[in-house]
């Protein structure tokens, strides 16, 4: 084993660390708030709840060497990518009108 794979592996370990201790650390500090974790799980719940709708609507061709169940991921992940893309632009304009208004 040589320096290159050394550091591609404490790299790895790092990241991998990084990836924990982001996820860990808002959960800690949203136990002295209990109703942050409810909101979070609400966003999340969305989330989820928009993604399997799309995979529901994904269209299975095959193209390529691509599998059905590739093709329906990525078509899957590309209306989440739209309905959220549309949702924020909707909310933009919906802000600007209503501080025109206002």
């Amino acid at each position: 084993m040589d320096f290159i794979d050394i550091s591609l592996y404490a790299g790895y370990l790092l990241v991998g660390v990084s990836a924990l201790v982001a996820i860990a650390m808002p959960l800690v500090q949203s136990l002295d708030d209990p109703k942050s974790l409810l909101k979070s799980g609400i966003g999340i719940g969305l989330l989820l709840v928009v993604f399997l709708v799309s995979y529901a609507m994904a269209d299975g061709t095959v193209v390529g060497e691509a599998t059905e169940g590739t093709s329906k991921m990525v078509g899957a992940g590309l209306f989440t990518t739209y309905v959220f893309f549309f949702g924020a632009i909707g909310g933009i304009i919906y802000t600007e009108i209503s501080k025109i208004l206002n």
